[in-house]
């Protein structure tokens, strides 16, 4: 079973792509072998020990999505890909035969893919309707600054408000491939008063701020918040090589059913969830 589509896909120097499936959408049996011959032993076995095969579905779709998509920039069969963990133990292709960055996310109903050439690139998504202690969590995890913003919100706007923070924390990390070795009090977001009640399903507006003993760059970062439907928060990420703050980033949307088709999307997957 082959891709239908046979045109690549090229990327600016300044262009990002980000790709959504979502899984459940996904179960018949043909297609899931498919996926399923795609993989890398090591992949199939690490697929192989999630307890709960809903949880093993995901896996599968997330590994064919990738190899999948990777494939609509070069000329490599998505069974072809490899991958190696890099120095900040972020999977990376090995011998690329382009500079391709790129980082997974994954959640209920929604598994995203970001790509860009040659930066550094972060992503993260989150069901926003799962129930949790967002203040206790906040007060543990987040800086002063967020915490503060975070309760000055009406009661009905902090679940949403603490998911801005935690997707944007969460892309920052994940673009530096160092997970929670960096703690989520050295850096902080802030975002403008109104920004929810902005006509616009992307938030481009976002300062990045550290702690005095944190050694970074904001002028090296550049986040986005997206609302792609009313359950689910993505939160994108890119630490570049030099000062981009004056850099117009394009950004191109693309759903997709792994082997079969990719769609081009004016916004972020807005059909997903009503």
């Amino acid at each position: 079973m082959n891709s239908t589509s046979t045109d690549k896909l090229t990327l600016a120097t300044n262009e990002i792509h980000l790709w959504s499936v979502d899984p459940k959408t996904i179960q018949q049996p043909e297609l899931l072998h498919a996926y399923s011959q795609l993989l890398s032993p090591e992949e199939t076995v690490k697929q192989q020990r999630f307890r709960f095969e809903k949880d093993r579905h995901s896996a599968l779709i997330t590994r064919a999505f990738v190899r999948d998509l990777l494939s609509r920039y070069a000329n490599v069969s998505p069974a072809d890909w490899m991958f190696v963990k890099g120095a900040k133990d972020k999977p990376e292709i090995v011998n690329p035969p382009l500079p391709l960055r790129f980082n997974i996310s994954h959640t209920d109903s929604m598994i995203i893919c970001a790509v860009m050439l040659n930066d550094d690139i972060g992503c993260d998504v989150e069901n926003t309707s799962r129930t949790s202690d967002v203040l206790s969590i906040a007060k543990y995890s987040f800086a002063d600054v967020e915490v503060n913003d975070l309760l000055a919100q009406p009661k009905q706007q902090q679940v949403s408000r603490f998911f801005d923070y935690w997707t944007l924390k969460e892309s920052y990390i994940k673009a530096w491939g160092l997970g929670l070795s960096i703690p989520l009090k050295d850096f902080s977001f802030t975002l403008s008063d109104n920004h929810q009640q902005e006509n616009t399903d992307c938030i481009r507006n976002i300062k990045l701020s550290f702690a005095a003993h944190r050694i970074d760059d904001a002028n090296i970062w550049r986040s986005w918040l997206f609302y792609p439907n009313k359950i689910h928060r993505v939160a994108l990420s890119v630490r570049a090589k030099t000062n981009n703050q004056n850099t117009d980033y394009k950004m191109r949307f693309f759903n997709s059913i792994p082997l079969i088709k990719s769609t081009e999307t004016a916004r972020f997957s807005p059909e997903l969830h009503a």
